[in-house]
């Protein structure tokens, strides 16, 4: 049960957010410091669909923005 979009191949992605604190140089401070940084994985949205391929009925993981963009025939 693989986490991958069988239409397009989208995979989860590394991200992550940084926490700056103190005031910037140009509004008059001594600049921004960084005080935290958080890793995180932003997880692909995966739905069961019910396709028509060619001419069997197959359930495959599609991810939302290609359920969106109906390039497929629906069982």
């Amino acid at each position: 049960m693989s986490k991958v979009c069988e239409m397009c191949g989208k995979v989860k992605a590394n991200g992550g957010c940084i926490t700056r604190k103190g005031l910037a140089k140009k509004a008059g401070g001594i600049g921004m410091h960084v005080v935290k940084n958080v890793k995180r994985t932003f997880e692909v949205n995966l739905q069961n669909v019910k396709i028509n391929a060619g001419g069997t009925v197959k359930t495959v993981k599609m991810c939302t923005r290609c359920i969106r963009t109906g390039n497929y025939e629906k069982a």
